[in-house]
């Protein structure tokens, strides 16, 4: 049977904009030596925490077999480093379990305690879907059947064949798994859920649900067991964390509003 829409707090809904555009630019450094100086070679750089915890990025988002679904390789080459799953310093100071979205940087920490927590990369709310506040994750499903609302259906008929239910894959747009957020009991019809769409990550392209390449949102529902407290955050500054504090009250969801929430069965 399909979720039913209730009720979540409607929290700063405002369009979270993409990433704004990153630059590089880079210093030639030269140095005079002489016959009686030998340089040094170069020290070689530390690798990534993402490869020394949890092995090299190629192997991580290599294809793979799960639950009986082929799950094709993430073109890591065209990926943005500072989206690959790694262990970083906890900049939650929340305790160890704690889920927190940072919505300014699109990064999820899982809290581990001992100061460090593990970053993934995610995709957020587009124009119009974007919030913040707090949540619980209070049930879970691998593989789940995606069911577009009658309000997408509307506006992309196309859809219609699925309104019994997409078959879950690789290509359906909950992905893997999917973590279902509550508020005081209630579905907010928001998941932590993956995406065949791996190049949406770290834009603001959902329809409020938090989207995650699919390796990475089988890691995550590895390792969070039971209920889990979640904070969608506009930042990870003093002045973000009070302003998600004060918007933890919860308010009805705006009827009116088209939402294109991720049904699960």
């Amino acid at each position: 049977m399909s979720d039913s829409p209730l009720f979540f707090e409607r929290l700063n809904r405002r369009a979270f904009l993409g990433a704004s555009a990153l630059g590089a630019a880079s210093v030639a450094l030269s140095a005079c030596t002489t016959t009686d100086v030998v340089t040094p070679p170069p020290v070689a750089a530390p690798p990534p925490p993402s490869e020394s915890a949890f092995g090299a990025a190629a192997s991580m988002y290599a294809a793979r077999v799960d639950e009986g679904y082929q799950l094709p390789a993430i073109p890591v080459d065209k990926l943005d480093p500072k989206f690959v799953r790694q262990i970083v310093s906890d900049p939650t100071g929340e305790k160890a379990g704690t889920i927190v979205v940072d919505t300014s940087e699109h990064f999820l920490y899982l809290v581990r305690g001992g100061g460090e927590a593990i970053r993934y990369g995610v995709s957020l709310g587009k124009a119009g879907f974007g919030w913040t506040g707090s949540a619980v994750v209070q049930a879970r499903k691998k593989w789940p059947v995606w069911t577009p609302p009658p309000e997408m259906i509307q506006r992309r008929p196309e859809l219609a064949k699925y309104k019994d239910g997409m078959p879950p894959g690789p290509q359906s747009p909950l992905g893997a798994r999917a973590l279902y957020l509550f508020r005081d009991g209630k579905d907010t019809m928001y998941r932590l859920h993956g995406t065949p769409e791996w190049d949406s990550i770290g834009k603001n392209a959902s329809s409020g649900c938090v989207r995650f390449m699919n390796q990475d949102i089988i890691d995550l529902y590895s390792r969070v067991n039971g209920v889990a407290q979640v904070y969608v955050r506009p930042n990870l500054s003093a002045a973000g964390k009070m302003t998600a504090v004060s918007n933890r009250t919860a308010e009805p969801i705006d009827a009116g509003v088209p939402r294109d929430a991720e049904i699960l069965k």
